[in-house]
């Protein structure tokens, strides 16, 4: 399953500041190239550190009610260690890292540390922009016929803003939350719902030997006891025939 890469989307044209860049000039930078804030680096190109709007904001009132004092550089108010990020990680791997650590943009660094581009919240985004007809030729090609060996003709697949509605008859039960799970972790896919049917219950218990009659192999999405992804019971048009509707965002596998 192909991902998008940091690389992809980040911003190759950084506004950087050095360490000994003064206050009031890492001021006109953010406000001449309306951004946020911006990384420091050494002589090297070595990100040191990254300085945000808020550092600046911080630094001014923390002056109030005080003695003057020396000349305040990007070296005194940059946040360091810097937060970086590699252009071969991928989009996902970069997001969690900027919610687990609080950030709103990761300077990319390439093999020797040297600052090479900077992504932004809003450049991670950029994949949910993909089209709807970009992603339901990935759903069908790479999961239904690449991964679940299905062909083309088995499930249908329609896309509108971003959300996959899956129709259709798999061989196996287990298949059903497989392809849900699988479509709902493609970028730029914000739901899915899920009208799959199966022939086949491979995830019920085999029945015991000689004690009442086996059970019908053909089955609704959801079974008896239903499934992850999957809503519980018959669907509204009976026994073999899924639901209509499934929830919009699967449980994580």
């Amino acid at each position: 399953m192909t991902s998008h890469t940091v690389g992809q989307v980040m911003t190759g044209d950084v506004v950087q500041a050095r360490r000994t860049t003064p206050f009031k000039e890492l001021v006109r930078l953010l406000d001449r190239h309306r951004i946020g804030g911006l990384p420091v680096v050494d002589e090297d190109d070595k990100v040191v550190g990254v300085l945000s709007g808020t550092d600046l904001v911080r630094a001014q009132a923390g002056r109030s009610g005080r003695a003057p004092a020396g000349a305040v550089t990007a070296q005194d108010l940059m946040s360091t260690p810097a937060v970086t990020v590699h252009p071969e990680q991928s989009v996902p791997d970069a997001a969690r890292l900027m919610e687990r650590r609080g950030v709103e943009r990761l300077p990319v660094i390439d093999e020797e540390d040297r600052l090479i581009g900077i992504a932004t919240r809003r450049d991670l985004l950029r994949v949910f922009l993909r089209t709807d007809d970009d992603i339901g030729r990935q759903v069908t090609e790479e999961i239904l016929v690449g991964r679940l060996g299905l062909r083309g003709t088995d499930v249908s697949v329609s896309v509108h803003d971003g959300v996959v509605a899956l129709r259709g008859r798999v061989d196996l039960r287990s298949r059903v939350p497989e392809a849900v799970h699988a479509v709902w972790r493609l970028e730029g896919v914000v739901g899915v719902v899920n009208g799959l049917t199966f022939d086949v219950d491979d995830c019920a218990p085999p029945a015991a030997t000689g004690t009442g009659s086996a059970p019908d192999a053909t089955r609704d999405a959801g079974g008896r006891d239903g499934g992850p992804g999957v809503p519980a019971g018959p669907g509204p048009d009976g026994p073999g025939r899924g639901p209509s509707v499934s929830a919009a965002a699967p449980e994580s596998a």
